[in-house]
């Protein structure tokens, strides 16, 4: 038995977070490193290295892959791509990119994925993201002193 799969079954998903964080640039890119940011209850590891795996810990060699490294330039760019926290066919990519300013750092946070992404994830992404940037804020601003 085979399926013929049509565009209206592939879902896009393009997020764009921008924040200002009043911390050094480096402070703000070791922040997203740790456990990859605000994410430290659903204990993951970042190896941070090109094609260092960004996965989720469970314990006794078991977890889940949340994607590899591609691109890794200390302290203005990190690049992840794979299935993020997804279990079904989709491809993303996920970007932090600071930049230096007047006063800060500001944070830019991209995930463009494409894939067969059921509606619940779609409607509840986009606030994710806006939380897991606001935490990344709160803690490179509190370690700033």
């Amino acid at each position: 038995m085979s399926t013929v799969m049509t565009e209206s079954n592939i879902q896009v998903l393009d997020i764009r977070k921008e924040v200002m964080i009043a911390a050094p640039i480096d402070i703000v890119f070791e922040t997203i490193k740790e456990n990859h940011g605000p994410l430290g209850d659903q204990n993951l590891k970042l190896e941070a290295w090109p094609g260092g795996r960004w996965y989720r810990d469970l314990g006794n060699n078991t977890g889940h892959l949340w994607g590899h490294v591609q691109v890794i330039k200390p302290p203005k760019l990190l690049e992840i791509t794979g299935p993020m926290f997804m279990s079904y066919p989709v491809a993303s990519f996920l970007q932090y990119r600071l930049t230096e300013e007047s006063g800060g750092t500001k944070l830019t946070l991209v995930h463009q994925a494409f894939g067969f992404i059921p509606a619940e994830h779609l409607e509840g992404v986009d606030k994710g993201w806006g939380e897991i940037a606001e935490a990344i804020k709160t803690k490179a601003e509190k370690k700033r002193g």
